[in-house]
Parts: C-alpha cells; structure tokens; sequence
C-alpha cells in the first residue's frame, strides 16, 4: 500500500530547516549529521523534501498506526541521496482526523534488513 494523497502531502520547510536539518535542534541534530553527511543541506531543504516525496512513492507503508489525533503512516526503504548513495530510512506521515493530506512527521535511518543488503 502506498501513502494516501501523495500528491498533497506536506513537508514543511520548517520541518526540513528547522528539525531534520537543524544542527542545533535537540531531538534533530543527530539526524541533521546523518543527513549532511549523504549531501543534504539545510541551503537547499527542497532537495530533502523532494527525495522524501519520492521515498513515499516508491516504497510500500509498513505498519499503520491509528492514534487519537489520526493516523500514522511508516514507510521504510532506501532514499536516493545527492552523494548517490541510498541509504535506508523510516519515514513517518501522519493524517489528522477528518483530514486527507499526509504531513511529514519524522525520518530518520535504520539498518538495512540483512535480505536487502
């Protein structure tokens, strides 16, 4: 299954800028590292936004989770990287209640299934 609406799916700037590329953010900055390191850049975050997007069209959601707020997606697999790399990551979307759209949430690396390596 792939994520719902994925033409309208939201990635904020500030999500990219201020969270997953932010050096300074608490919760951020060692994914920040991790996605510097693949030539990601908080100069350039449409790059990041763009290969989430295609993150989400090319691999398959792995669990949904139903919460109080609405509904959590979780794809897995590889995303194409600047540098050329692919490394494998867990991207979560979430849709509100009552909403359609999927909103960027987190993403962050895991390692890649020993079948996949």
């Amino acid at each position: 299954m792939k994520l719902p609406d994925l033409g309208n799916a939201e990635i904020p700037q500030k999500k990219i800028t201020g969270y997953l590329l932010s050096t300074t953010h608490r919760h951020g900055r060692g994914k920040a590292a991790i996605f510097e390191r693949y030539g990601f850049s908080a100069q350039h975050w449409e790059t990041l936004a763009e290969a989430l997007r295609r993150h989400a069209a090319e691999n398959e959601i792995v669990k949904i989770e139903r919460t109080p707020f609405g509904t959590r997606y979780i794809i897995e697999g590889p995303l194409q990287a600047p540098n050329g790399e692919r490394p494998y990551l867990r991207v979560v979307w979430f849709i509100e209640h009552g909403q359609t759209t999927p909103r960027l949430a987190t993403a962050y690396p895991l390692k890649r299934p020993s079948s996949l390596r």
